[in-house]
This record gives structure tokens, C-alpha cells and sequence, in this order.
């Protein structure tokens, strides 16, 4: 009674805390897990040799996993004008309409300059480097300045491991620029631009409809002419206001155009098409038997002969198709009824340019068969 009167609070009954069945094996799961900190509970436990509720093993193994898990540390970065602009790629949750008739998911290239925040974007047909290093270009002479780097996460087009994808190299030679790849884990140094990603998908996606990728193109442009004037949470400024500040501290772009696209030397076959990406384009077929350069970006398909341009097509977003020039197949008709009209004999050999056989003999002293 008095033990009751002197506490501060209303009597209960409190259990001592015993050893659960779990105890004995806590250290080695621990070891384990210090080494292997996201190993499935089921396997560490058939490590240890558990042999009870799996249910209550999971348990206990959820509350000893954040103890040994490993910290990875983030640093707040602080973007400065003209350094850097964070590269991606978008894939809109909407199939555009291709000119087969077929629907495909098709990439944004999107390019976020750090320090403004300004938004570039542009649809493309594929995430080939090629297109991708036409992509940027074309929206890198939209800014009309070239940032110092280009930050781009592992992007098989742009580069996997430690070496740079063909032309990426040169490209970013050409632009005095560096295209920096990041390591893998290491969302926050590209989160600016992913960032920007959802907000496509929630702001600018919802009730639109697309004809085709131009279509998309169109109102995209139209849409970030506005994005890019709102004010940013982080910046508390809008985008095109620090964009001046930005761009000043970049570098100019270069005088020549780096050489891009699909670039290909063959030989013109005798059906008289060549492939870019999946499609092929038809060539004049009078350069037929002869090497041409075939070269396209993305909207035109260009074939040279010596030069001279023998085909000139706009570039098809589909896959698998065959685009003819009605030229085209009219010249091969005419060629081709040329070369089945039947030859003309060859001329007779000239008479007076056939020699006695008996002059030989006399030239080498032989006459009625005996030697002179």
C-alpha cells in the first residue's frame, strides 16, 4: 500500500524481458548483413539455420537491417552560370501516330540548363547516337550558346562504362564542351532534369492529343514558352529571367557545324534503294553499280553521287518502310526496257587486217617445210 501511495502513476504489470528465440541468432545475422545488407530474409535465414516462423525471422531481421545498412551522403550542389545543363531522355505515357499508321512510344530529349533552370525539348525518332547527337545540336543552336558540360546518366547512345559512344567524342570536340556521364546511384546530380520529367507528365500531358510527332513538337514548344516563364520553387525566379545570366558565362557555339547524322558509303545494288535506321529510300538508278554517300538527320534522307545529289527524300519515323520517288521508278522502267532490247551483232573484222599464214613462214626461213 504505501509502495502504491508513493508512486506517480497508476499500477501495472510490466513483464521482464526474457530472451526470445530469436536471440542466439541475432550476431550472425548481423554479421551477414554487415556484409550484405539487402540479402532476402529468407535466405539469411536459411543461412543461419532458422527452423521457426518466418513470419516472426522477418521481424526481427527489419528492425536489425537499417542498423547495418550502408550511408550514402548527398552534398547540396550549388550550380553556376554557364556550367552545366543536365541531359535526358523523356518517354511520354502516349503513343504518337506514325505516317504507317502504326502508334509508338517515342523519346524527348530533354536539356536543362542548371543554373536558370530554362527547359529545351524535342521529340526524336530513336535513342541511336546519331539522333541523339542531332537532337542536341538542334537544341543547343535554339539556346545559341553551348554549356561547359553536358551531363548525361549512362545512355547507350551516349556512352556505357568509361569510353564515349562513336562521334561523341568529336561532337563534343567540335563544341569545346565536355559530355560528362555520370556514375550509377547517383540520382541528385541529375535531378534537375528529372524533375522536370514529372512535371511534363502532370502539367503538360493531361487532355492532349498528338497527329504526329511534329504535331507534338508544335505544342510542346508552345507549352515551354510558358513553363519557362514561371516562377521556380528552388531559384524563386522564373527561367528566363537568370537565362541571360546564364548564357553569358557559356561558350559560343562554333563557327562550323559539327558533321552529324547518319552518315553511309555503298555501293547502289541493283534494286536501287538504300537503308537509314530501318527504312530504305529510293535512289536514281542510273548511279547504279556505283558508291554513294547516303546521309540524313532528322527529317531529311540525302544520297550524293560524286557530289551530285541523286535522291533526296523526307525521313519516315516508322519502322520497316519503303519510300520511292515515282521518278525513280520511271527511269528504272526506261533503263530496264533498254537492256532487254536485243543487242546488235558485233562488226565484221576487217578484211585487209587478216594476214597469210604463209608470210610467217617466210619471215622465219621456212619454205616447203624445210629450214633455208
Amino acid at each position: 500500500m504505501a509502495r502504491a501511495l508513493s508512486c506517480n502513476r497508476p499500477p501495472r504489470y510490466e513483464r521482464p524481458a526474457v530472451a526470445t528465440a530469436f536471440k542466439p541468432f541475432e550476431p550472425l545475422v548481423a554479421q551477414l548483413l554487415s556484409v550484405t545488407p539487402d540479402m532476402p530474409a529468407t535466405v539469411l535465414a536459411e543461412r543461419v539455420g532458422w527452423t521457426g516462423s518466418i513470419t516472426w525471422f522477418r521481424d526481427n531481421v527489419r528492425v536489425l537491417r537499417p542498423l547495418h545498412a550502408a550511408v550514402d551522403p548527398c552534398d547540396r550542389l550549388v550550380w553556376l552560370p554557364g556550367d552545366a545543363a543536365q541531359c535526358d531522355l523523356w518517354f511520354p505515357p502516349y503513343r504518337v501516330l506514325l505516317e504507317d499508321g502504326t502508334t509508338a512510344l517515342l523519346p524527348v530529349l530533354v536539356i536543362t540548363c542548371a543554373y536558370s533552370r530554362f527547359i529545351l525539348a524535342v521529340m526524336i525518332p530513336t535513342r541511336h547516337t546519331a539522333d541523339l547527337l542531332l537532337g542536341m545540336w538542334e537544341l543547343l543552336t535554339q539556346l545559341g550558346a553551348v554549356p561547359r558540360r553536358l551531363m548525361w546518366d549512362n545512355e547507350s547512345g551516349i556512352g556505357r562504362g568509361k569510353r564515349h559512344a562513336e562521334g561523341v567524342g568529336a561532337f563534343a570536340g567540335t563544341l569545346a564542351t565536355t559530355v560528362q556521364r555520370l556514375k550509377a546511384y547517383d540520382p541528385e546530380s541529375k535531378g534537375v532534369v528529372e524533375r522536370r520529367n514529372g512535371f511534363f507528365e502532370t502539367s503538360f500531358m493531361p487532355g492532349r492529343e498528338f497527329a504526329s510527332p511534329a504535331d507534338f513538337n508544335s505544342q510542346f514548344a508552345a507549352w515551354l514558352t510558358i513553363a519557362n516563364a514561371r516562377v521556380v520553387r528552388t531559384t524563386k525566379a522564373r527561367p528566363v529571367d537568370r537565362l541571360e545570366a546564364d548564357k553569358a558565362a557559356m561558350l559560343a557555339l562554333p563557327p562550323v557545324d559539327p558533321a552529324l547524322g547518319w552518315v553511309n558509303r555503298v555501293r547502289l545494288g541493283r534494286d536501287y534503294y538504300v537503308r537509314v535506321d530501318s527504312s530504305d529510300y529510293s535512289v536514281d538508278p542510273a548511279v547504279i553499280g556505283r558508291f554513294v554517300d547516303v546521309s540524313a538527320d532528322l527529317s531529311r534522307v540525302s544520297v550524293r553521287h560524286q557530289g551530285r545529289l541523286v535522291a533526296a527524300h523526307e525521313r519516315v519515323w516508322a519502322r520497316g518502310m519503303t519510300i520511292t520517288d515515282p521518278a525513280h521508278l520511271a527511269a528504272a522502267k526506261v533503263l530496264r526496257e533498254q537492256f532487254q532490247q536485243p543487242r546488235p551483232p558485233l562488226p565484221q573484222a576487217d578484211q585487209e587486217l587478216v594476214r597469210d599464214l604463209a608470210e610467217y613462214d617466210r619471215a622465219f626461213g621456212l619454205t616447203d617445210g624445210e629450214v633455208a
